[in-house]
């Protein structure tokens, strides 16, 4: 059965004419554009866009079966297990972990002259003891995880299936890969050791999916810098070891110093840059003074530079607190340990390179109005490599995502999968 695009191709030639037709007036150029229609209308992938379509049931199946299997930062074993055998299961030529605990799914190209990734990150952010069993109401399904990014996992097995049951064929190499430790601490361990030298495979290119609004397209990567800082001292009795140096008093001065120091340089002009002490924790009791004090501490820039600024200013600032704080006469001395918890390069592709370009071009052939933007994912790693990398979005309708009521509705969920399914095989190369 043949699909026509007539009513799609009508539409694009409409909105690429009218370039005023988004906010921020979105269009691929005629090349690209070309490109991808003359793509859309092969029999092969009208087929391809269909099975998507028909094995629907399918990945949302995959989808809850995957979500019901807890995987926190560093405790991703067990679900990766599950989706290598899943990969095994569709039809690759080559599956395996990696020594860091990603799933690599190869599918091997005619020419193998490069090699492009498509990612969805395997961990989620709750611990390993949270209710993950997935509740469902019609087309919308609730659970920890379902939306980030369950949703995506499910949706790179669909783009395997549909390429495996029409026998397409690419000149480069596809692998399709579940990172490990994209959210929180896990600093994005999994495709930081992608681009390691320990690393199996050299890539080329980098299409992730994460995140929800439909149309969204990461092409910069939001950098950023986390510290856990710690105050130590000798601890005692409130009454009777009173004068002694306190951590939590010395924290209290290094919060004032940094504060005023990091909002003074965020308020000067230039590309906006942010900070945020987001945990604070430490001592035993309330008539103790405690032996510890810390607080951790998140910074992020678009701009490299800036990035690096006020990491600075983070560093001079708890170095000047634990110097006046040991100043006022106490006794002892609190000692200061600055502990890195995450980095974050930043950076951002330029809007003409050819991968973004077809990311823009495969939406509005698919019917959905795409738009740029910055985010902190796994392609700040390529991005700042040099390295073409976009995130797509998994579709549907997410709501209350890193929460316990995290849903994910089936709203035109489908739409998304064929859009990354023509990126990628644009961005491979289509032979037959």
């Amino acid at each position: 059965m043949i699909i026509k695009f007539s009513r799609v191709a009508i539409t694009l030639v409409f909105l690429f004419c009218f370039e005023g037709y988004t906010q921020n007036k979105l269009a691929a150029n005629k090349k690209v554009t070309k490109e991808i229609e003359k793509l859309s209308k092969k029999e092969s992938i009208q087929l391809a866009l269909k099975m998507i379509d028909d094995t629907d049931k399918q990945t949302i199946a995959d989808m809850i079966l995957l979500n019901e299997i807890p995987a926190p930062p560093f405790q991703e074993g067990k679900r990766a297990k599950k989706y290598l055998e899943m990969f095994k299961e569709i039809g690759v030529d080559s599956v395996w972990i990696d020594t860091e605990g990603n799933v690599l799914a190869l599918r091997k190209g005619q020419k193998r002259d490069r090699t492009i990734v498509l990612d969805a990150h395997i961990d989620t952010v709750f611990p390993i003891e949270t209710d993950v069993t997935v509740k469902v109401e019609g087309n919308t399904y609730t659970a920890p995880g379902i939306g980030d990014n369950t949703r995506a996992m499910a949706m790179l097995l669909a783009v395997l299936r549909a390429m495996n049951n029409v026998n397409l064929k690419t000149e480069a190499d596809i692998v399709f890969v579940g990172t490990v430790g994209e959210e929180g601490l896990g600093d994005l361990r999994g495709v930081k050791h992608l681009f390691s030298p320990k690393s199996d495979i050299k890539i080329d290119a980098w299409i992730a999916i994460d995140g929800g609004s439909k149309g969204r397209i990461v092409t910069g990567g939001l950098g950023s810098k986390r510290y856990k800082a710690v105050f130590s001292g000798k601890g005692g009795h409130s009454w009777g070891a009173f004068g002694l140096a306190n951590p939590h008093h010395a924290l209290g001065k290094a919060i004032d110093i940094f504060t005023k120091n990091a909002s003074k340089y965020t308020s000067i002009k230039g590309e906006k840059t942010s900070f945020n002490i987001g945990r604070i924790g430490g001592g035993t009791s309330v008539n103790s003074i405690p032996f510890e004090s810390w607080m951790e501490v998140d910074m992020r820039s678009l701009s490299p530079k800036r990035l690096l600024e006020i990491d600075e200013i983070f560093k001079k600032s708890m170095k000047q607190a634990e110097e006046e704080y040991n100043a006022t006469g106490v006794k002892e001395k609190v000692s200061l340990k600055l502990v890195p918890i995450g980095d974050r390069p930043s950076g951002k592709l330029i809007d003409n390179e050819p991968l973004i370009q077809r990311a823009i071009a495969c939406n509005l052939l698919i019917g959905i109005r795409p738009f740029l933007a910055t985010s902190s994912t796994n392609g700040n790693i390529p991005i700042s490599k040099n390295i073409p990398a976009i995130t797509l979005s998994r579709g549907g309708v997410s709501k209350r995502a890193h929460s316990l009521d995290e849903s994910w509705t089936n709203d035109e969920g489908a739409k998304n999968i064929k859009t990354v399914f023509l990126v990628v095989l644009s961005e491979a190369g289509f032979v037959k």
